[in-house]
């Protein structure tokens, strides 16, 4: 007889998705493309320099003890951008962690820019995911990842949990970049505090490089027509922004201030809707 665990690991959402994009006579296309359970890859717009690729969960959301992986490949000169279809909401659990690896490889000359919308984790939620990007020498990255803690649209906020963010960039070979974020058990406590969010409830990183001083000037001087609070560091030729907001619309409507900046271009069309 199988037990209770048993029971609910052979019915935990497993996805995985394996994209190659190349480019050919001046447009990116997908060069490769594989779907596996509950993930999917759809890339709606017209024929253009920059392939958009919409990432869509058909699970509608994650629960304990799911697993999703993701492999990007950009290949020479191509250019890619990654969204997905809504924002990912992280369920409550009593148990087991929900779990996401992306592995991201921009070869020579291509441009990556990684912008999903958010993660919003419920009370009780617990995730684990990692981003390990590497990066050919003259490649461009825009990483971009947001988190709301609770949904104050019901009027909840994250009191407990367990987030564990974990990103590696290579360059040439050679870590550039490594940090990792972890919050656990009095989630909101700790979110209160001055030196984590100042009592804030929704936060993202983003991460440029190669990018150098006057990128970080360029944030910087956007920042004013932000709601919430925006940090801009510059340093061995890549640059990170951190941004705090008191909720999830403060938050988009400043990250919507200061990715095109960044970018030098437009958001994802689905940001707009």
């Amino acid at each position: 007889m199988n037990t209770i665990d048993e029971i609910f690991a052979a019915n935990r959402a497993r996805g995985r998705i394996s994209v190659a994009a190349k480019l050919a006579a001046g447009v990116t296309q997908r060069a490769r493309l594989y779907e596996e359970g509950a993930l999917r890859v759809r890339c709606p717009g017209p024929r253009r320099r920059e392939l958009e690729a919409m990432l869509v969960n058909t699970a509608g959301g994650m629960a304990g003890g799911d697993r999703f992986e993701i492999d990007l490949t950009v290949e020479s000169g191509a250019r890619l951008l990654v969204t997905s279809a809504a924002a990912e909401k992280v369920y409550r659990t009593l148990g087991a962690d929900s779990c996401i690896s992306a592995k991201l490889d921009v070869g020579a000359g291509g441009e990556l820019a990684w912008l999903p919308q958010e993660t919003i984790l419920f009370n009780g939620a617990r995730l684990k995911r990692s981003i390990d990007v590497d990066l050919a020498a003259d490649a461009r990255l825009i990483l971009a990842e947001a988190v709301i803690f609770g949904r104050a649209g019901m009027g909840e906020i994250m009191t407990e949990g367990y987030l564990l963010d974990r990103w590696r960039v290579r360059r040439g070979g050679r870590l550039i970049h490594a940090e990792t974020m972890r919050l656990e058990g009095d989630v909101a406590g700790k979110l209160a505090q001055a030196a984590v969010a100042c009592g804030g409830g929704a936060a993202a990183s983003v991460l440029v490089a190669p990018a150098d001083e006057a990128i970080a000037t360029a944030g910087r001087n956007v920042s004013p027509q932000c709601r919430g609070e925006v940090g801009v560091s510059a340093w061995n030729g890549f640059a990170v922004i951190r941004l705090v907001a008191s909720d999830g619309a403060t938050l988009r409507h400043d990250l919507s201030r200061v990715l095109p900046t960044l970018r030098g271009g437009r958001l994802p069309r689905l940001w707009l809707d």
